[in-house]
């Protein structure tokens, strides 16, 4: 029985267990780069929780809306400035149209 073909034979799975090894190491390395930084981001997230939490609390509480003057006539008063200043139907405006505002009156021949 010659040996040499049954040691070559070893030798091309060999050579591929090793390939898919160092493929398997590569894939490993990567995985490994990728949790890296995804623990990094997630301790990142954590102090900016941890920042925001103690700065809320230094944060004097506001009231959801602002006070109104204890005028008897403030109510009456926003309500005609809120229906002066809400918009009202489509836009007209007074100003003459733009479309020929450039066209030439003068007869001098235009500068090149």
């Amino acid at each position: 029985m010659k040996i040499q073909p049954l040691l070559d034979a070893i030798g091309i799975k060999e050579n591929a267990a090793r390939a898919v090894a160092d493929d398997l190491h590569t894939q490993i390395e990567e995985l490994q780069a990728r949790l890296r930084e995804a623990e990094t981001h997630l301790e990142h997230l954590t102090i900016t929780r941890k920042a925001v939490i103690v700065l809320a609390d230094q944060i004097p509480a506001q009231a959801d809306s602002p006070e109104l003057p204890e005028h008897p006539d403030y109510p009456r008063m926003l309500a005609v400035f809120n229906e002066a200043t809400a918009p009202s139907g489509p836009a007209t405006s007074a100003r003459p149209s733009t479309t020929n505002c450039c066209r030439r009156t003068s007869k001098a021949p235009a500068p090149n």
